[in-house]
């Protein structure tokens, strides 16, 4: 199944969409999917953020060959950090480069968004509290992420306005262990890897969160990047795709302060 949020000439709206028709539902896919019997033309309408001002959680070096490239050492627990709900942005919605941004990195991700929440919650049933995946792109501004990591801590290298696109849809029938996670930067690629290649796989890191914290419906987990991680400028057209869930395009722009 395929859900998708957007916006059409009378609202915002959750909807399953399917060959391009979109059946609306009522209210959203966390409580139920209950069809309203309406019906909207995807070409008609405007894909929004899946989730709305969602709690964002990151994984950081959850590659080897990602941590290998940063020249760290190889994590024995999941590393954790949280985005804030404003840097979510969707599918078409441009990234804001800083004004005073010197290096400023993509990195593609799966995504995972939570259905069920809950505490405590065993690898074993993990995925069942998972409502489905979608693509994402951890923008981070390394100047800042670095002078924080000296200090144990790391929030607004990685917590901009725009700096969480996610998008376009959420995909609920896939299987999260086996699926290529490709980022082209200008129509170039430059990252490419699988989510097998995970040191912590999806049904670890939300049963590991669930230890400290209750998870919530709509709660969105950025589960790490490939190696190739590399420097953006206002004006690249960036795209993450994931086969078997679709393509995130955003496209870089100066900020406006």
């Amino acid at each position: 199944m395929k859900i998708v949020r957007y916006r059409s000439g009378d609202g915002i709206h959750y909807g399953v969409e399917s060959e391009g028709v979109i059946e609306r539902l009522a209210g959203d896919p966390f409580q139920s999917i209950e069809r309203t019997g309406q019906a909207d033309d995807l070409s008609s309408v405007h894909l929004l953020c899946p989730i709305e001002r969602p709690r964002i959680f990151g994984v950081a070096y959850n590659y080897r060959q990602h941590t290998d490239e940063t020249g760290k050492e190889q994590p024995t627990l999941p590393v954790l950090f949280m985005k804030p709900s404003t840097a979510a942005c969707g599918n078409g919605d441009a990234i804001e480069y800083p004004s005073d941004g010197e290096i400023v990195h993509y990195e593609a991700e799966l995504v995972a968004i939570v259905g069920k929440g809950g505490r405590h919650i065993s690898t074993e049933n993990a995925l069942q509290h998972v409502l489905g995946y979608t693509c994402g792109n951890d923008i981070s501004d390394r100047i800042i992420q670095r002078q924080e990591s000296k200090f144990g801590c790391l929030l607004a290298g990685k917590g901009y306005d725009t700096f969480a696109p996610i998008g376009p849809a959420i995909i609920t029938d896939i299987d999260p262990t086996n699926l290529d996670v490709i980022l082209r930067q200008n129509g170039t690629v430059r990252q490419s890897g699988n989510t097998r290649d995970l040191v912590y796989p999806v049904a670890d890191i939300v049963a590991y969160l669930s230890r400290f914290m209750t998870l919530l419906p709509g709660d969105v987990i950025m589960t790490g990047t490939p190696a190739g991680v590399g420097p953006i400028l206002p004006g690249d057209d960036l795209e993450v795709e994931i086969p078997g869930i679709g393509v995130l395009k955003n496209h870089v722009v100066p900020a406006r302060h």
